[in-house]
């Protein structure tokens, strides 16, 4: 049952956002890009939160997007502005890529 409550979003764990990514769904990393370059989760598309405002229209109203960020806060922020955009499918990964990393699912370490 879905609650008529603006701005909750659903969050889900590491292990369903990467099904649903496997699924077709886009994952997208709000974190900045000097955190994002020490760890992101594998396939992740950088849409810093600090540049969010003007760069949210680069994502797909079509497909399902799961946010992401360090812990969850930065990412929840991020995808309740996208539902109020009127962006449909949006969910945010509880615990974020620190949680994502620390169950083993695909990720990049060290990129320059």
């Amino acid at each position: 049952m879905r609650s008529g409550m603006l701005g909750r979003m659903e969050d889900v764990t590491p292990q369903e956002g990467l099904r649903r990514v496997q699924q077709g769904a886009l994952l997208v990393d709000v974190r900045e890009q000097n955190e994002f370059d020490e760890v992101h989760a594998e396939g992740a598309q950088l849409i810093p939160l600090s540049e969010f405002e003007a760069r949210y229209a680069e994502l797909p109203k079509d497909r399902e997007l799961v946010m992401i960020c360090r812990s969850g806060a930065r990412s929840a922020r991020a995808g309740e502005f996208l539902k109020a955009q009127g962006y449909g499918q949006v969910v945010n990964l509880a615990g974020g890529t620190m949680a994502w990393v620390q169950d083993g699912l695909p990720s990049v370490q060290g990129q320059n």
